[in-house]
């Protein structure tokens, strides 16, 4: 599908904090620092990688931007409108704009409804059908966009493979027309046969939905067949966005070199050294100071253990927090 140079989503310092209760008060003695300002936009029609380890805060984001999760400050704006600000009665009118497609397709189907209720139901919701006879129509035509027929509609979630499964999930969140999808590593719980089928569907209901994407992800040979640009994330920071191809052929930050690396590569020979990252990933309760990634990176100078790089342009379109980039 052609982007367009308008961006649909931005996020604006988004900070997401979990306190930690402790004592018979259950008094806050602090807090992890899931996601700690950052910032980012989709076009329209753009695919966006989001990229990281477990527990950088990939999915956190995901979940505050849809206010699944309350967010601790920042801003998100779908089409310029501050969707944060706004009460839940006047957001629930805009939340059919965005939809999710979760991790595992098999606890995100209430195992009790039929395919055609699990898919009907949020158009119920949100009144786009009327009687049972035009949202049976409807399904029917989301099913055959995702490569299942209507005879799978009587059927549960437990008569299906994983993959069926989370065509079921797709097909759900495209229920409502949404112009938003995240999808919340929507692939990884998937054999690898069946990951790439997922990929290829969701590729082709973008340009027939005209749908714009955040990928969560947390390996970057997956984003690769996907994504326009990507965003690396690092223990609640964004490291470095750039287009896809400028990412996989020169990595700024020391990080994104490392999750490069190890992009299993077709002849072994034609692959560059591997980096082996050393120790932990730091704990979001408290963070180290400067850079985060200094305690783990080959390149790590005095300035990195004492302040904090920003996020800037190092070219054209690839941004960077890394005090090396030029």
């Amino acid at each position: 599908m052609e982007t367009t140079e308008r961006p649909l989503l931005e996020v604006k310092n988004l900070r997401k904090y979990f306190p930690i209760r402790t004592g018979m008060f259950r008094k806050t003695t602090a807090h992890v620092k899931a996601v700690d300002g950052i910032s980012l936009s989709i076009n329209e029609g753009e695919t966006l990688g989001l990229v990281g380890e477990s527990g950088c805060g990939k999915s956190t984001t995901g979940a505050v931007i849809l206010r699944l999760e309350e967010p601790t400050g920042g801003q998100v704006l779908l089409e310029g409108e501050d969707i944060l600000s706004l009460s839940k009665k006047k957001f629930r009118g805009i939340r059919r704009s965005m939809q999710m497609v979760f991790q595992d397709p098999f606890s995100s189907l209430n195992p009790r409804m039929t395919v055609a209720e699990i898919v009907g139901e949020p158009m119920q919701i949100h009144n786009l059908v009327h009687g049972r006879k035009e949202r049976d129509e409807r399904v029917a035509e989301l099913l055959n966009s995702v490569g299942l027929t209507s005879e799978h509609m009587s059927r549960f979630p437990h008569e299906f493979s994983g993959g069926q499964r989370q065509r079921i999930g797709i097909a759900r969140a495209l229920a409502v027309r949404p112009k938003l999808i995240i999808a919340d590593e929507p692939v990884s719980a998937l054999d690898v046969s069946v990951q790439a089928q997922v990929l290829n569907i969701l590729q082709d209901l973008q340009e027939s939905f005209g749908l714009t994407y955040l990928f969560i992800a947390h390996d970057l040979s997956v984003v690769k067949h996907i994504s326009d640009r990507v965003a690396v994330m690092y223990l609640g920071k964004i490291v470095e966005i750039t287009g896809k191809r400028d990412l996989y052929r020169d990595p700024v930050h020391p990080y994104t070199q490392a999750l490069r690396s190890a992009i299993p590569m077709p002849n072994p020979e034609a692959k560059g050294q591997r980096v082996i990252l050393e120790g932990d990933v730091p704990s979001p309760v408290n963070p180290p100071p400067g850079c985060r990634f200094h305690p783990r990176c080959r390149y790590v100078m005095p300035v990195c253990r004492e302040s904090e790089p920003e996020l800037k342009e190092c070219s054209t379109g690839h941004l960077a927090a890394c005090h090396l980039a030029g």
